[in-house]
Order: structure tokens, then C-alpha cells, then sequence
């Protein structure tokens, strides 16, 4: 799909630090490039979709499975209190490719936001603090070798 950082990001047309992290049949797993710390992975279908309603039965059915999974990878590395999973598809009020973003959480945040969820997600965004390439590319490495044993 023309102009669709998603798309271009699975093709490699653009730069993905940590590269692919894992994928199915119809989902791919990457690290966030958005200002969400170290950790956030990104689950998104590999084909351009821009609704949920619009998943197929078989995309469906590894969804579940896979959000588990990586959640779980997650878990397994960082230890955070809470692992968030939301579904992002806007930018600038246009419906954009689907995507599914895990973040962990930690109760000692609190210290730095005043409050969770997606307020929390805001203050990161408003911040704009980009992880290091560096981290991203060594948890990216230790969420494949994870991954591949659960």
C-alpha cells in the first residue's frame, strides 16, 4: 500500500531497528518505533488492513495465540507489573493499518507519570523520548530467541 509507514516497515522499504522479531502465517511481530520505551512490540497483520471487522477467519484465529505469545515474551524478559495491549489504527483522525501494541508497564512509573493507561501512553508521546537504537536492537534479539521456545 502506497504511503503506509506499516507496510513499508514489514517490506523493509524503511529502516526497522531490532528488525522483524517473528512472524505467522498473516502477522509480524517488530519493536515499537514510536517513543514507548524498550520492550513495546507491535503485532500487525502482514497485509494492509485498516479494520478489524475487516480480519479474515485465518487471521483471526493466529491473533489470539500470538498476542498470548508475545505477551508472554515480554514477561519473560522484563518482568514488568503489567503488559498493554491495545489496538492502534489513526493517525490524523484517517484509519490507518491495524496494529496491535504491547507495552510493558511498571508500577514504579508512577514516580515519572502521573497516571496509567493511555495517559500514560500520551505523556510518553508527548515527551518523545525514543528509545536507544542499541537497546532496541538487543531486546529485538533476545525477544526472537524467546519467542522461538514458547
Amino acid at each position: 500500500m502506497k504511503d503506509c509507514l506499516a507496510c513499508d516497515l514489514i517490506t523493509g522499504k524503511l529502516d526497522l531497528p531490532g528488525g522483524r522479531i517473528y512472524a505467522t502465517n498473516y502477522w509480524v511481530v517488530e519493536h515499537c518505533i514510536g517513543p514507548l520505551e524498550v520492550g513495546t512490540l507491535i503485532v500487525k497483520p502482514k497485509r494492509h488492513c485498516i479494520q478489524f471487522w475487516e480480519l479474515d477467519d485465518e487471521e483471526i484465529k493466529e491473533l489470539g495465540p500470538l498476542l498470548h505469545k508475545v505477551s508472554a515474551t515480554i514477561k519473560t524478559i522484563l518482568s514488568p507489573d503489567q503488559v498493554y495491549i491495545c489496538l492502534w489504527s489513526h493517525k490524523d483522525w484517517k484509519p490507518g493499518h491495524i496494529h496491535f501494541v504491547l507495552q510493558p508497564v511498571w508500577n514504579h512509573s508512577r514516580q515519572k507519570h502521573q497516571r496509567p493507561g493511555p495517559f500514560l501512553q500520551v505523556d510518553m508521546f508527548t515527551a518523545d523520548e525514543k528509545p536507544r537504537r542499541e537497546e532496541v536492537e538487543a531486546f529485538a534479539k533476545r525477544a526472537r530467541e524467546v519467542m522461538e521456545t514458547l
